[in-house]
């Protein structure tokens, strides 16, 4: 697949953007492609506060059917309080269970940040967590100090910094595997750099796809324009890091029993020209990878450990290499 295939996939009918509406037994999730040509929905149950249950409706409807769809659900629930609209989103991080009820997580806030071969790349601005039942079920274990504690230990990671998705580009993957990729319609999101992976576990395990989720990559995006010769190029970094044996250098060193090591990064340099859309787009990658390095380590923690003295003898170096000898700790 070239880049001819690349740009084609830019126009795939994917989802964009999403409203959320409730009812007293149900939310519907209305998501719709960039160019409004079709509208998809999703059902979420609200009665069950233990189970995961997802309806996705197969049918692609019309701006008009989607407006008689509404009215229609509002009616029957007209007793209840009818069809309420929610939010509007940009997508689903996945959904997540502590002790008790099912929360979602949302894409409340995008923004552009780059493209790759006409593939939008956007980073997250804010989220959103919304609890599914709309009763709890089990109000002393939702209401309990352990509950709210994990929900904030949730919320204390902050996706709006150096999270970043697309909807047509795998961005989990480097240009080249995006390039061959013969894969069409696999899942993507198991893989060492989707750290959304976990939550989305249970919807993609029931409808089978990833039309409502979005793959989310920790790291570094960065874009900008290059004029070399005369001749403008566009000089991408991506940075991703691995959600495998990830921390602070330290709690996390070497290698754990999977064999990943600590705080692997893939670092990629994308060099590409703009050129007319009848034309093949010359491009250029370079991936580097890093880690800790792949042995078994400890360290006690604790301040009486007296710290032996570092001694730097030269002499054997001055007598391989020569007299100019740079040491670096």
């Amino acid at each position: 697949m070239g880049s001819e295939t690349m740009r084609k996939l830019v126009d795939l009918p994917v989802l964009h953007k999403f409203m959320l509406y409730r009812t007293l037994t149900n939310f519907y999730l209305i998501g719709r492609d960039k160019k409004k040509t079709f509208w998809r929905i999703l059902k979420i149950d609200r009665t069950d506060p233990n189970e995961l249950n997802l309806f996705e409706d197969p049918t692609r409807y019309t701006h008009e059917q989607i407006v008689e769809l509404k009215k229609w659900i509002s009616r029957g629930n007209q007793e209840y309080g009818g069809l309420r609209a929610e939010t509007t989103c940009y997508g689903i991080i996945g959904f997540v269970k502590f002790l008790g009820p099912y929360y979602m997580l949302v894409i409340k806030k995008r923004k552009k940040v780059g493209e790759i071969c006409g593939h939008t790349v956007y980073g997250v601005v804010d989220s959103q967590m919304i609890m599914i039942p709309y009763h709890s079920g089990e109000t002393r274990v939702a209401g309990s100090a352990a509950e709210r504690r994990y929900k904030k230990l949730l919320n204390m990671v902050d996706l709006s910094k150096n999270f970043y998705f697309s909807y047509t580009y795998h961005l989990m993957y480097s240009l080249q595997r995006n390039i061959c990729n013969t894969e069409r319609g696999k899942i993507h999101d198991e893989t060492m750099f989707v750290w959304n992976e976990y939550l989305t576990h249970g919807i993609r395990r029931i409808l089978q796809n990833t039309v409502w989720t979005v793959s989310l990559v920790y790291g570094f995006f960065q874009q900008t324009k290059c004029l070399v010769s005369n001749e403008e190029f566009i000089l991408t970094v991506i940075a991703r890091r691995s959600r495998h044996y990830a921390g602070t250098r330290y709690l996390r060193r070497g290698v754990n029993d999977e064999g990943s090591v600590a705080n692997e990064v893939e670092i990629e340099q994308i060099v590409t020209k703009e050129v007319p859309e009848d034309q093949k787009i010359p491009m250029t990658s370079v991936v580097q990878m890093r880690g800790s390095i792949p042995l078994f380590w400890s360290q006690e923690a604790t301040v009486l450990n007296p710290q032996p003295d570092i001694k730097c003898k030269h002499h054997m170096h001055s007598q391989n290499i020569g007299s100019l000898v740079l040491t670096l700790s």
